[in-house]
């Protein structure tokens, strides 16, 4: 999934503990572990996170799930109604016992979607802030900003100012400026969203290279996909306020479970209740093979590439495929192929799909929007799940 010149997914070391959900009550070994829940107006943020050391969590989920309320509850920003987080055997916060220690005392570093940096420091002096905060004398701090800087390959940029650096020089200053203060947990918020086309990949290599070094846990924010598979060995998946999917990071986005997850995987996905051969839907039964055991009458999905569906004008007589009813609502260039969106379901709240064809498949159909097609998909391209009543 990474793209051409971008690192590989990120590796799952030998013998780490899997998701933090599986081993109930169980503290990972010198990892964080959070429990939490707080009320915001259009939400209620609850979870339940486990982070081994050495492991990046990455956390997706669309706009207001609660993302930004939970690197707030983290880092102790944000009043907490109820909860727990611990790192290692040192508590950060406990409602019940009354512990909450202020954001200085946390140990955390944060790289957010901006680079924030000082701007009547330079480069080396923004990097030596951490380890001056927390004692080290000026010389001592200054070398360890001048190693990090150097690993990062920015030492002849350590007299420039803030100003003079470009987009892609500051957010690794950041970067170098919250790993040098030696951090117990990493948060990183957004990291590249702020970037362009040409810094973003170069510097989610870096963080790739990085991130593969330390041994503090970290949690990623992002609405990219692609950090998730580069960066993170583990995703959950937030919607209003809780947990929707969570496990490691290839097995999230190859079985979603949300129309949201499979939206970021590049996938179609129809749920219903699962049958012996597919999934009931609304309109008759989808068929497909079984990824995992899922009773018959149980909530399923179904999910299938947009690559794998033919498209037609009428509906296809005697074809043994999938055959799904669709009004068309958008078609879009995507590479070499074109996107046909289309919507299948009662108008306004009908399920979104998508088919990517040729040019000259839909110059030759003459498709346009709000046009009803037939989407037809073999069944052995269909993949159904079991999905969660909740």
């Amino acid at each position: 999934m990474a793209e051409e010149g971008e690192p590989p997914p990120r590796g799952r070391r030998s013998g780490e503990v899997g998701d933090g959900a599986s081993r109930a009550g169980a503290e990972p070994a010198e990892g964080l572990s959070a429990e939490l829940r707080v009320p915001r107006s259009m939400f209620t943020l609850d979870v339940d996170l486990r982070v081994p050391a050495g492991e990046v969590l990455a956390v997706l989920g669309p706009n207001g799930s609660g993302k930004s309320t939970l690197l707030s509850a983290l880092t102790g920003s944000v009043l907490v109604e109820r909860g727990r987080v611990r790192l290692r055997d040192r508590t950060w916060l406990d409602t019940g016992r009354g512990v909450d220690l202020p954001t200085h005392r946390r140990s955390v570093g944060l790289l957010a979607q901006r680079a924030m940096l000082f701007p009547h420091l330079s480069a080396l002096d923004n990097v030596a802030f951490g380890p001056r905060a927390a004692g080290t004398r000026k010389s001592g701090a200054r070398g360890i900003a001048r190693d990090w800087l150097e690993r990062l390959g920015l030492g002849e940029l350590a007299g420039r100012a803030p100003a003079r650096l470009s987009g892609g020089q500051a957010q690794r200053v950041a970067l170098a400026r919250a790993l040098a203060a030696e951090p117990d947990v990493l948060l990183l918020d957004e990291p590249l969203s702020a970037l362009d086309v040409d810094a973003a990949p170069a510097m989610r290599g870096l963080l790739h290279r990085t991130l593969a070094a330390q041994r503090a846990p970290c949690v990623l924010v992002t609405h990219d996909v692609l950090d998730a598979v580069v960066l993170a060995d583990r995703v959950v998946v937030l919607d209003e306020g809780g947990v929707v999917e969570r496990g490691r990071t290839g097995d999230v986005l190859s079985r979603p479970r949300t129309a949201y997850t499979a939206r970021i995987a590049g996938l179609n996905l129809l749920a219903g209740r699962a049958t012996e051969r597919g999934v009931e839907l609304a309109g008759g039964e989808l068929r497909g093979h079984v990824v995992e055991r899922v009773e018959p009458g149980a909530p399923a999905a179904a999910t299938f590439s947009p690559a794998a569906v033919a498209v037609h004008r009428a509906r296809p007589e005697g074809s043994p495929r999938n055959v799904l009813a669709v009004r068309l609502v958008g078609v879009e260039p995507r590479g070499d192929a074109i996107r046909l969106r289309g919507e299948h379901g009662p108008p306004g709240s009908g399920a979104a799909l998508a088919a990517d064809v040729t040019p000259s498949a839909v110059a030759e159909l003459g498709l346009g929007t709000g046009e009803e097609v037939f989407f037809a998909v073999k069944a052995t391209e269909v993949a159904v799940h079991p999905v969660s009543d909740g």
